[in-house]
């Protein structure tokens, strides 16, 4: 399968994509001559023409503006998206994770497809409550940790 990273997808998570899955064919928008500011009602026909079978994005809302579902869906392209909300290198981490995550086996459920999908990509949740667990040894030390001498 041919993949279509929109320009809203950074570029270090394509070049994670195409470190990792070899089997499909992993391309940037913004590599690609005369593409960079194409709206989304004219690349998803234009993807389609030049053999393209999924279209990766950023854009979460792009399902709420009926040109766009319209262009989508007579493309008869897939479409994988990935919304989060979050800047910087948590953003990123968030990006990564979500889609390198779950990319392999929306792929996977694509090469069966008998006809176009609209795939989600689940957020990974960056918040510190669910990305960390913290344990202070000294208050609650873990089993076997050595007990120092009270002074």
């Amino acid at each position: 399968m041919r993949l279509l990273l929109d320009e809203n997808v950074p570029r270090p998570l394509h070049k994670v994509l195409a470190t990792f899955i070899l089997t499909h064919e992993i391309v940037h928008l913004l590599d690609l001559q005369g593409w960079s500011g194409t709206r989304d009602e004219s690349l998803y026909p234009r993807a389609a023409e030049e053999g393209f079978d999924v279209v990766v994005t950023n854009d979460g809302r792009q399902m709420e503006r009926p040109r766009e579902v319209a262009a989508i869906a007579s493309s008869g392209l897939h479409r994988i998206e990935y919304p989060h909300k979050h800047q910087g290198l948590v953003g990123m981490g968030v990006a990564i994770a979500t889609v390198a995550a779950a990319l392999p086996a929306a792929l996977l459920l694509l090469e069966e497809a008998e006809s176009q999908r609209l795939i989600t990509l689940r957020a990974v949740d960056p918040t510190s409550s669910s990305r960390l667990r913290v344990v202070d040894p000294g208050a609650v030390p873990p089993k076997h940790w050595p007990v120092r001498p009270s002074s």
